[in-house]
């Protein structure tokens, strides 16, 4: 792992446990999507759609990996952020699970553009579950009010 990326991790971790004391979930939304670049909108159509907002929800899938908190980080990622200083136990945290959402998305970003494809990503890169998953989120947006429907 770069240097630089695990500096973004760490840096992630320090500033998510500084924000968390003093800040509700919803600011952490607001302070994650800024931090990482991402609309703060889409991370809480994300943790609607995983979770309807729960961020003691966990979920345990089928292949025997594990989802935690709202935006339901799945363990795939635990190593990486373990190395990084950022241990699965802190995924229980709203606001520390809402700032890695926002590093995982912006990764998928930064891969895929400003897309669909890259927040379905989020989720899985496999084509038709990513599709499948944008669509999902897109739906959440329009009954919130936040994206028009297509005509």
């Amino acid at each position: 792992m770069s240097a630089r990326r695990r500096c973004l991790i760490l840096g992630l971790a320090m500033i998510s446990s500084m924000f968390c004391r003093s800040a509700m979930a919803d600011d952490c939304f607001e302070q994650a999507g800024m931090y990482q670049g991402v609309n703060p909108t889409l991370l809480r159509a994300i943790a609607w759609y995983e979770s309807k907002g729960d961020p003691r929800a966990v979920h345990r899938n089928a292949n025997g990996s594990v989802d935690i908190g709202q935006l339901q980080i799945n363990s795939v990622h635990f190593t990486a952020l373990a190395q990084n200083g950022v241990p699965s136990r802190a995924l229980t945290d709203a606001c520390v699970n809402i700032y890695v959402a926002a590093w995982l998305l912006k990764q998928k970003m930064v891969k895929y553009g400003n897309t669909w494809s890259a927040v379905g990503a989020y989720h899985s890169e496999t084509p038709n579950k990513r599709d499948a998953y944008a669509r999902g989120i897109q739906k959440v947006l329009v009954t919130w009010g936040e994206l028009p429907t297509a005509r």
